[in-house]
């Protein structure tokens, strides 16, 4: 057992800095226990500030529950990007916009293993809209500026300008590569392909991506 003092709460913060400890600490306890585990007394005591100090900054446990959400949302865009940075690098307007696509799915599924408390706060369990992928907030957004919803729908874009997917095969194409990759990421998370090791699950996404991809863009079965 360690013989270190304890350091004494701290009280006093620099103007924003204390909203930033608070969201930090927030994240940290999305990460290790999803959505349920965001207490904000926790993280007042994680920050080291009695509980009154966060109000000025987040009214309710609501308001932090919702900073976390967009926050999480904001490193998922983030984990997209990172993929679709890596597909802009490729010669050809076509292979460039499949290669984007598939990365959309591949970095939205990794995310999803590799950040599951921070995956499960960005789409807890509860009606949402567009409009929230939408919103104002940049921490919702990537470094690109796109959210992840906006960040499918380039991709999507890009297909068509390249002259590989349809137009009239484009509305409504964002909901069907969604919910396939959004579906297959809860399968790893908590259904029968938990126990996967990053190989295998590596291994399903780039089948689900490609599986997509085939359907979307009508492309021969490989052989």
């Amino acid at each position: 057992m360690s013989d270190s003092p304890v350091s004494p709460a701290r009280r006093t913060y620099r103007h924003g800095d204390l909203r930033s400890a608070l969201l930090d600490a927030g994240v940290a306890l999305a990460r290790e226990g999803g959505p349920t585990a965001i207490v904000l007394r926790e993280a007042t005591r994680r920050a080291g500030v009695v509980p009154n100090a966060a109000y000025r900054h987040f009214a309710s446990h609501q308001a932090l529950f919702e900073a976390v959400r967009t926050t999480a949302l904001g490193l998922l865009a983030r984990e997209i990007e990172a993929e679709v940075k890596a597909a802009r690098k490729l010669r050809g307007s076509g292979r460039r916009a499949r290669a984007a696509f598939r990365g959309v799915g591949i970095g939205y599924l990794r995310f999803a293993w590799q950040e599951p408390g921070l995956f499960r706060t960005a789409f807890a369990a509860r009606p949402f809209n567009l409009h929230e992928f939408a919103a104002d907030d940049a921490a919702a957004r990537g470094a690109s500026g796109r959210d992840p919803f906006e960040l499918l729908c380039d991709a999507l874009d890009d297909l068509v300008a390249a002259g590989l997917l349809p137009a009239a095969r484009r509305p409504g194409a964002e909901f069907m590569s969604w919910s396939a990759v959004h579906g297959m990421a809860f399968l790893m998370l908590d259904g029968p392909l938990r126990a996967l090791n990053e190989a295998a699950r590596r291994a399903f996404a780039e089948r689900l991506v490609t599986m997509v991809e085939q359907g979307l863009l009508a492309l021969p079965q490989a052989q």
